[in-house]
């Protein structure tokens, strides 16, 4: 088993990085992560304004995977998370919906059992573990880990969790994988602008699918396939994560685009990501598709 410990990591998706470990397809590695805050932030009385943000969102990686080549697609499959012993969720300055009428504040949250969230004495529930940032390298140039785009980057998706399967496209020779920004539990839209940020570990498997050209991540689960996008204007968002999935229903399970479009307004979802408005970072939208009895995959 390939390990990559979390001091090996980068604070942007580029081509320019050298990887850390190179890996052949098919292969499985385990990824130690730092929390979004590189560790900045170790008790109640630390607050995000007193904090470096030029540390945010490292991603540990970048994994070189053999014979993945542009116009290819890198198949990561979450074979398991891990979490530390405690998390930590806080408001940020300016950031959010309620950010008007709440405070800057810091709770440490203790992991119970490795499976409950301690967030008060009365309150209790369950982890949900899944990762924050997960992508590829971009065409060119590179961008911030703190951003998504369809290179992957910070997706914020709480459906990308263990048994998950994310497709990213092969944009430079070898991809340059990395991962980061566990979360213990993070609701849809991450509201406040964090979930329960915490370090842990992550075991995937990379598997290079040849010529499979895809313009943008997708994740699978047991139940649904999920089309990610992200824009500053959350309709355009909606708009083009929309016509990724119409695309792949109508390759897939030969339908005409009026009848996918039907489909997806009749067994579909339209669900929000990273909505935390106001933001810096983009709105990261993705269209639901149940997986239908008898009907093919829509990507593999």
């Amino acid at each position: 088993m390939h390990v990559i410990e979390r001091d090996q990591f980068i604070f942007s998706f580029s081509g320019e990085h050298a990887p850390v470990l190179t890996v052949t397809s098919g292969e499985h590695v385990v990824l130690r992560t730092n929390d979004c805050f590189s560790g900045q932030i170790k008790g109640d009385q630390d607050l995000v304004t007193s904090i470096d943000y030029g540390k945010i969102n490292p991603a540990t990686g970048p994994v070189f995977v053999e014979g993945a080549l542009p116009g290819d697609v890198l198949k990561a499959e979450i074979v398991r998370i891990s979490l530390d012993s405690h998390g930590v969720i806080t408001t940020l300055p300016g950031i959010g919906t309620l950010i008007h009428q709440s405070e800057i504040q810091t709770k440490i949250i203790p992991v119970k059992e490795g499976r409950r969230l301690q967030f008060s004495d009365k309150i209790q529930f369950d982890c949900a573990p899944m990762i924050g940032v997960i992508g590829v390298a971009p065409s060119e140039g590179e961008t911030a880990c703190g951003h998504p785009g369809l290179h992957g980057g910070n997706l914020d998706t709480n459906c990308i969790a263990e048994g998950s399967t994310v497709y990213l496209p092969v944009f430079v020779p070898g991809a340059l994988f990395a991962l980061g920004d566990l979360h213990a539990s993070m609701g849809d839209g991450e509201m406040c602008g964090t979930g329960v940020e915490i370090a842990g570990e992550v075991e995937v498997r990379l598997t290079v699918l040849k010529g499979m050209r895809l313009p943008a991540p997708v994740v699978e689960t047991n139940h649904a396939w999920y089309t990610v996008s992200s824009d500053h204007d959350v309709l355009a968002a909606i708009r083009m994560a929309s016509e990724r999935m119409q695309e792949m229903i109508v390759r897939s399970w030969e339908l005409s685009p009026t009848d996918a479009y039907l489909l997806m307004g009749a067994a579909g979802d339209v669900q929000m990501s990273q909505v935390c408005k106001p933001c810096p970072v983009e709105t990261v939208v993705r269209i639901r598709m149940p997986k239908l009895k008898g009907m093919p995959v829509l990507i593999g």
